[in-house]
């Protein structure tokens, strides 16, 4: 229902006016399709400023560029830092927009509901400050949405799967589209691009967060400016604007403010949020610094989906670890290949839709061509995770005979009772104790990571409570297969004198805690 107009600062809708000569140039100069967007700012936008209230908006060199690059090219992107009147400014466009092209739909979508909010409260506070000679009428007039009657519509909602979905929009703004869900952003950019391609507009704004989410994609591909004739061009291959501003182009703001905000936020949240660099926000296990750096390679070989980045060698050891699944399409499994001494990754397999059995067939065949290589069986070392679907995988090993199996089962000691259990058991604590080395060997880098598919991973595998998993909508099963080839290269010191020496230095340098007793 809608919301009643009575005591509403709003124009009441298809009412007779009369208006003066001086009003009509005036309606003119702010309807004009090229210079009106500036001119309806500069002139009747009334914004509110944090500290000094209501004030008229005044924009600085760098917010006219930015209005030009909203209204000037059908896609935009934005890159841009905090509190910099990025969110103040589209919303003084739209409500020109809105006003001033008749009948269009107006989608703002925000990454959360207060954010949706909150961008429709300038919206409305700049429309109830304007004089009635120059505003619209208002048809309807909520929190969510506002009917005007030129026919236009503004509406804003949350960032969903289906957000826009049925809708015919004329222009759609996002804002802080890097901070909207992975899997979200990407089923909402899939859901919203048909409605786009019949003639919408798309403004996109947001401070950065993962180099590889949708805003990173778009923004990666409006950056591309070269024609199929090696020409530059002003617009990506993706058909968008890029459009990026720095702190500095603030006239408050100088070195003496960023050293203060340096020490508020912390170096690392200072360079995301003010330097606009693609340091992930969440707490990933690994530092965001050292993510951003991470790059990886192509690989030198596939053999059917295994991914083998580097050739065995002989005189080399080699761990195989094996996260299983169900291979029904759900989780995936996955299955890591690590070198000794070198620490790098050499190959990984994951697939949604293999068998247990084919997996176990799928570890064998990566066994096997480690042993062909290095002339060896007794260089290659393999486990499986066991917890739950583990149980099917060992039976499955148990079916095919170790024996034929190239290399060495390994397993971990039973804590309780002596003896062993095949594989390996992963309680929270001993996940956290892995998590705490293979961050430790990361970041020193002697673990030294080829896959690209593998730091994506890492770039969603964030603190979850007391343990590390992957962001909803989001998977782990390459970095969890690559957590039990860590625990066996701790384990496999203990009783491999060979080894013992090889990795003695990369372990030593891990210190875990101390054990301690509450009284």
């Amino acid at each position: 229902m809608s919301k009643s107009l009575e005591g509403v600062i709003v124009k009441k809708a298809h009412q007779l006016e009369s208006f003066t000569e001086h009003q009509i140039h005036e309606i003119a100069k702010c309807a004009d399709p090229v210079t009106g967007p500036y001119y309806f700012l500069s002139n009747y936008l009334y914004i509110q400023h944090p500290t000094r209230g209501g004030i008229k908006y005044n924009p600085y060199e760098y917010q006219q560029r930015l209005i030009d690059t909203y209204h000037n090219y059908r896609f935009s992107i934005s890159l841009m830092p905090r509190q910099t009147g990025k969110s103040t400014s589209a919303a003084g466009y739209l409500l020109w927009y809105a006003m001033f092209v008749p009948d269009s739909t107006i989608l703002v979508a925000a990454h959360k509901y207060l954010g949706a909010q909150e961008i429709m409260q300038r919206i409305r506070y700049a429309y109830e400050h304007c004089p009635d000679f120059i505003r619209a009428g208002v048809v309807s007039y909520n929190k969510g949405s506002i009917d005007f009657d030129n026919g236009s519509r503004i509406v804003a909602q949350t960032t969903t799967e289906n957000t826009g979905r049925g809708m015919s929009i004329s222009l759609l703004y996002a804002d802080e589209f890097a901070f909207v869900r992975p899997t979200i952003a990407r089923e909402f950019w899939t859901s919203i691009s048909p409605t786009l391609a019949t003639g919408g507009k798309c403004i996109i704004t947001s401070t950065p967060n993962s180099d590889e989410d949708q805003f990173s994609l778009i923004w990666k591909g409006a950056n591309k400016c070269v024609d199929e004739y090696g020409n530059q061009t002003d617009i990506g291959v993706n058909g968008f604007r890029a459009y990026r501003s720095r702190w500095q182009e603030h006239p408050d703001r100088d070195e003496n403010w960023a050293n203060e905000q340096r020490s508020q936020l912390g170096e690392e949240r200072f360079r995301r949020e003010m330097e606009c660099e693609f340091l992930i926000f969440d707490e990933t296990l690994i530092n965001a610094v050292h993510l951003l750096e991470m790059a990886g390679i192509e690989p030198i070989e596939k053999q059917g989906q295994v991914r083998w980045f580097k050739r065995p060698e002989p005189g080399c050891t080699y761990l195989v670890g094996l996260d299983p699944s169900l291979g029904t399409g759900g989780n995936p499994s996955a299955i890591q290949v690590l070198e000794i001494p070198s620490l790098m990754q050499v190959a990984e397999w994951q697939h949604n839709k293999t068998s247990i059995q084919r997996q176990v067939a799928i570890l064998r065949e990566i066994t096997g061509h480690i042993a062909e290589c290095t002339k060896s069986n007794t260089d290659v070392y393999y486990s499986v995770e066991n917890n739950s679907l583990g149980e099917a995988a060992l039976v499955a090993i148990s079916e095919i005979g170790e024996e034929n199996i190239p290399g060495i089962f390994l397993s971990e000691p039973r804590r309780m009772g002596g003896g062993y259990r095949k594989g390996f058991n992963t309680t929270n604590k001993v996940k956290l104790t892995a998590c705490a080395k293979l961050k430790s060997l990361i970041e020193t880098r002697k673990l030294k990571v080829a896959s690209k598919n593998l730091i994506s991973e890492l770039k969603t595998f964030v603190a979850k409570g007391v343990s590390f998993e992957a962001k909803e909508g989001e998977t782990d099963d390459l970095v969890m297969s690559l957590l039990l080839t860590v625990r066996m290269l701790q384990f496999i010191k203990e009783f491999d004198e060979k080894l013992d020496s090889q990795v003695r230095d990369t372990l030593d340098d891990f210190i875990e805690p101390m054990p301690f007793i509450m009284v």
